[in-house]
């Protein structure tokens, strides 16, 4: 009798040691998320991969997301992109787990080759190129597909945009003119407008002045001039515009408001939000 119950306290205290202490099982993921998104089994990974080596994730066409992609070329070279997604959304705070549907991030190919992700609907790419594919991403990297096929779009990009001149757009002519500029009429050589100028600090957690919105007027030219205590990346949102910050040591970046909508400024690592873009 004696020898029956040691070894149903062996047994049992066996179990404990398998399930975890307090009985709860042991997981691979965050206590509270589901077995589905602890495996990421959603659809049907095939032993294909894409030009990057990523392998396909095969959903059917009702349950699949799709992606359409717009170009319109920027005032300072290149295009910006904008993505329509359907039954889709940009997931970066889950990026690296598991493949949900309708969950994940896109990435750019530029003739081809990969050059960045987008982790929400606006993207850039500079001059140069001729073709652009953008393809949807599950969170752990799978590409997701519908028969075999990624699910993406191409988009033929034209010639290089042309970059403001800062010459004559004719050539003058030796041949004097026949009419004589009136004396009450001189020419007056054209200014660029600067734009505005705004000043910002970072020390620690604290920007100066506070966040608030700047007002734009669509067309208008703004510098933004920033220093920082410690190293960073400075992001505009929408523009996709990135700058490198250095501790202590001023940093500008100049772009041209030429969408309308509401962006923010912040920062990648520390993740602060310096400003906010109005423009109209």
């Amino acid at each position: 009798m004696r020898t029956t119950a040691r070894l149903l306290a062996v047994v049992a205290a066996a179990a404990l040691l398998l399930t975890g202490c307090g009985g709860r099982a042991t997981t691979h993921h965050k206590p509270g998320t589901s077995h589905q998104e602890a495996t990421g089994d959603s659809g049907t990974l095939l032993t294909a991969r894409d030009e990057s080596g990523h392998r396909l994730r095969e959903l059917p066409a009702a349950d699949a997301p799709t992606v359409r992609a717009e170009i319109r070329p920027d005032s300072e070279g290149g295009w910006n992109v904008h993505l329509t997604v359907e039954r889709f959304q940009f997931t970066p705070e889950s990026t690296g787990g598991a493949a949900l549907p309708g969950r994940g991030h896109a990435r750019l190919l530029v003739d081809g080759r990969e050059t960045t992700r987008l982790y929400g609907p606006w993207g850039y790419v500079p001059p140069g190129a001729h073709t652009l594919t953008v393809r949807l991403h599950a969170d752990d990297h799978t590409v997701w597909a519908v028969a075999g096929a990624p699910v993406q779009a191409t988009v033929r990009l034209d010639a290089t945009p042309a970059t403001p001149s800062t010459g004559s757009s004719a050539p003058s002519s030796s041949t004097p003119s026949s009419s004589t500029p009136s004396a009450s009429a001189p020419s007056s050589p054209r200014t660029t407008d600067p734009g505005r100028t705004v000043t910002l600090a970072i020390t620690g957690t604290t920007v100066e002045p506070p966040p608030s919105r700047i007002e734009l007027k669509k067309g208008e030219r703004l510098t933004l001039r920033v220093t920082s205590d410690r190293a960073d990346t400075l992001h505009v949102h929408g523009y996709d515009r990135e700058l490198p910050l250095s501790p202590g040591v001023p940093a500008t970046l100049t772009l041209t408001a030429d969408r309308t909508g509401l962006f923010e400024v912040e920062t990648h690592e520390s993740g602060l939000v310096l400003t906010q873009l109005v423009v109209r």
